[in-house]
């Protein structure tokens, strides 16, 4: 489970701040599809940009392979997305493992592919959570159905405070 996932690291009484990032992907074009954008806006709304913290919020349609040359330079990636399995949790916070598979869509990738990549490729692996958000409507349109916007504000709240657990000093 991911509540035992992340540790701080102290050194000779120096507290090592961890980069973040925040990716939510997902069609925004496809009602509950875009839920990892909804969240992800939320939280770009809510950091506090002053600070001297390094968190990052970045939304994208899917997940591709470049994706690698923006994640080794963090130390954390969160990863949210919308899931349509009704009978899954409606909202899941789930550990990413660095595992490498083939998929028969070259355009996208899973985020435990893209951990794997980032690990071979540059000898980085940030560790990874993947936030899954249930979906009940994915017909056209750029509103979310009432349940997953409530699960979407949600996982905000959950994802701001695993942030301020990871940055706070």
């Amino acid at each position: 489970m991911y509540s035992n996932f992340f540790t701080k690291s102290r050194k000779d009484e120096i507290i090592i701040l961890l980069s973040v990032i925040v990716i939510g992907y997902g069609n925004p074009n496809r009602q509950d599809d875009g839920v990892g954008h909804y969240v992800a806006d939320r939280i770009a709304d809510k950091i506090d940009q002053s600070s001297n913290k390094q968190i990052d919020v970045l939304t994208c349609h899917q997940l591709e392979v470049e994706l690698i040359e923006t994640i080794k330079d963090y130390d954390v990636v969160i990863f949210v997305d919308a899931q349509s399995n009704e009978r899954s949790a409606n909202l899941e916070i789930s550990e990413v493992e660095s595992i490498y598979s083939t998929s028969a869509f070259t355009h996208f990738m899973k985020p435990s592919s893209l951990i794997a990549l980032t690990e071979c490729l540059y000898k980085k692996k940030p560790k990874a959570l993947l936030v899954s958000i249930n979906g009940y409507s994915f017909d056209f349109g750029t509103d979310l159905s009432p349940e997953t916007q409530k699960w979407g504000d949600i996982a905000v709240n959950e994802i701001l405070r695993l942030i301020e657990q990871l940055t706070d000093h």
